[in-house]
């Protein structure tokens, strides 16, 4: 189960910007860019309540010589433990925006689709729907729906490279278009060929093969987010997807060690590309980090490893959204109940389309996730 210089006519843009403003309905919106940004099979448990008590002391979850990193971590309430996980994600961005899922202050997101493992999960965020009918594991199967990346590229008549792709685990090949090449997709063990001429895309390249991970469909997440972060700063997309999958692996091989470091990795991501996002020019002030994961996974020390149909409490999952068109809610609590599936028409509703416009979707947006409503 372990774990991928064009410029527009005038009369092109001037038909982009109608379509939008018809999208609209009356509804304005700042955002203009998207990244949609996932770590793969975070429990709801540790992202809110920081490391666990059930876990940390046990030898068969890999914590038998982690007393440094539980001296580091262990707080007596579990605000104060959640900080020193992910100080970034809680004390700078989640204040900024709207955080949804922690279980037990009324707030639920959910997966919809019947088997919560990783391809159904992205499935479901990429295209605002279960596929249980087609999409029943984790194979490299083609996805039959254009995700919401594609309905993007094709409403704003954008080129592949202006929507980028770039995943640790490689079935996003397959997960994020329907049509081979439609998105610039870089996923698990490969080489990016953009930016040209950049030294440091030529050193991860062949760092990525040198310093194998697990199993060979995953590779490391440093490697995906400097590839990513070099991919943004020199060819400034419109809209990118960047996707994490060390959480996950270190959890099936029951190493909750490094699941923690894992998710301080990804706290420092999220600080670099936030940091980044609010010193470019091109960025700042109009772009919405949305944030999620692809499934939970068990809540005991026998099943925190796994997920999957039979193990309880694993379609439990969490959602941020942080932004120019979101109100600065911060923890969200006593909530309506909210789905996986919800991802891609907050997205879509954030750049003020139609949501319902993207064929077949069954989410709507999260609630709270736009000052105004839902267009």
């Amino acid at each position: 189960m372990n774990r991928r210089t064009f410029f527009p006519t005038a009369a092109a843009l001037a038909e982009v910007a109608a379509q939008q403003l018809s999208a609209r309905a009356g509804v304005e919106r700042r955002t203009r860019h998207v990244i949609l940004f996932t770590s793969d099979g975070v429990r709801w448990q540790d992202l809110f309540t920081g490391i666990d008590a059930k876990l940390m002391d046990a030898k068969t979850a890999g914590m038998a010589d982690a007393k440094d990193l539980r001296d580091q971590l262990w707080r007596p309430t579990s605000e104060e433990r959640r900080e020193a996980l992910m100080p970034f994600f809680w004390k700078t961005l989640i204040p900024q925006g709207i955080l949804l899922g922690n279980v037990a202050k009324g707030s639920s997101v959910q997966v919809t689709n019947r088997y919560r493992v990783s391809y159904p999960g992205y499935s479901e965020i990429l295209t605002g729907r279960a596929q249980d009918d087609v999409i029943k594991g984790n194979d490299n199967v083609r996805n039959p729906t254009p995700s919401f990346l594609q309905f993007l590229k094709q409403k704003q008549k954008l080129r592949s490279e202006e929507v980028a792709v770039f995943a640790s685990w490689d079935n996003f090949r397959y997960s994020a278009e329907s049509v081979p090449g439609d998105l610039f997709i870089n996923a698990g063990y490969q080489r990016s060929d953009l930016p040209k001429n950049s030294t440091r895309v030529t050193e991860l390249n062949k760092l990525q093969f040198d310093a194998r991970f697990i199993e060979n469909s995953s590779r490391h997440d440093a490697f995906t987010f400097g590839l990513a972060m070099e991919y943004l700063d020199k060819e400034r997309p419109e809209h990118m997807f960047i996707s994490f999958d060390e959480t996950d692996d270190w959890s099936h091989d029951r190493r909750y060690d490094r699941v923690l470091t894992s998710l301080q990795f990804f706290d420092r991501a999220l600080e670099r590309l936030w940091t980044y996002l609010q010193g470019s020019s091109k960025y700042r002030g109009i772009t919405t980090l949305v944030l999620t994961t692809d499934h939970g996974r068990g809540s005991t020390l026998e099943d925190f490893s796994s997920h999957g149909p039979d193990v309880p409490g694993d379609e439990q999952i969490w959602a941020a959204v942080i932004g120019p068109d979101t109100p600065p809610t911060g923890e969200a609590t006593n909530t309506a109940q909210c789905y996986q599936r919800d991802v891609a028409p907050t997205i879509l509703d954030l750049l003020g389309f139609n949501y319902r416009e993207y064929d077949g979707v069954k989410g709507q947006p999260l609630p709270g996730a736009t000052r105004s409503g839902t267009a």
